[in-house]
């Protein structure tokens, strides 16, 4: 199979469960709801990919026994694979190794907080997967990353990295610097997971483009989003 797969890794939103440290600003059941706008539109994003023919789209999910509540945000196209056990590292490696072993040429696996996701950075990801062994990463503001993808299995990217701190990017080069494997660094994007990012996705969906949006890319509309916005903005305005 000459398809690279690229998955969003997410949670079937659930209030009290998805998004919270979104909470404040938002209320638990606004979390869940912001988090269902996110995967439908970064979903809608990864299936315009797959019109190009060489992407197939996934979830790569948990927990288990929520694929009912997940099936709907998703396209129809888009295949479900669920998450293995352990820390955040265990379990992006088995996202890509249960991708890879389904035949695909390369797995691209995203965060789900990221819906304005230009597409242009998932075709670069893409394309760049399809010439050897290597890896690709799109850097986040907070020093994580937006995207990671390989064309083979490397679990030690993934080894002994303290998530959620602002090292992760880094640590992840030094990773890969010790086994040698090619790094392609794109351009880098932000995740919407606190007060202060939430505020930055209000700006970019007023018009106003992030700080560090490399010349000439264009973010994408997130309509399912920008219409969450839209509505707790009236609602807030209500006497």
């Amino acid at each position: 199979m000459d398809t690279i797969a690229v998955a969003i890794i997410c949670k079937t939103p659930s209030p009290g469960q998805s998004k919270t440290r979104l909470s404040p600003p938002l209320r638990p059941e606004e979390c869940a709801q912001i988090s269902s706008c996110f995967i439908r539109d970064l979903s809608a994003t990864i299936a315009s990919l797959e019109a190009d023919g060489d992407v197939d789209g996934y979830a790569v999910y948990t927990p288990l026994g929520t694929e009912d509540s997940l099936r709907p945000l998703l396209p129809e196209s888009f295949g479900l694979v669920p998450q293995g056990e352990g820390d955040l590292g265990q379990r992006l490696d088995r996202g890509i190794a249960d991708l890879l072993a389904a035949g695909h040429a390369g797995a691209i696996l995203i965060n789900s907080d990221s819906p304005t996701l230009p597409r242009s950075i998932l075709r670069a990801a893409v394309e760049a997967l399809k010439n050897g062994d290597r890896a690709v990463i799109s850097p986040a503001l907070d020093g994580g990353y937006t995207l990671i993808g390989l064309s083979r299995p490397h679990p030690h990217l993934f080894a002994q990295i303290p998530w959620s701190t602002d090292t992760v990017f880094r640590l992840t080069l030094e990773r890969a610097r010790e086994i040698e494997l090619p790094v392609i660094v794109l351009d880098p994007w932000y995740d919407v997971d606190d007060a202060s990012s939430y505020a930055m996705l209000e700006r970019e969906l007023e018009g106003a483009p992030p700080s560090f949006m490399a010349p000439g890319a264009q973010s994408e509309d997130a309509p399912n989003t920008r219409e969450f916005v839209r509505r707790r903005r009236d609602m807030a305005a209500l006497p």
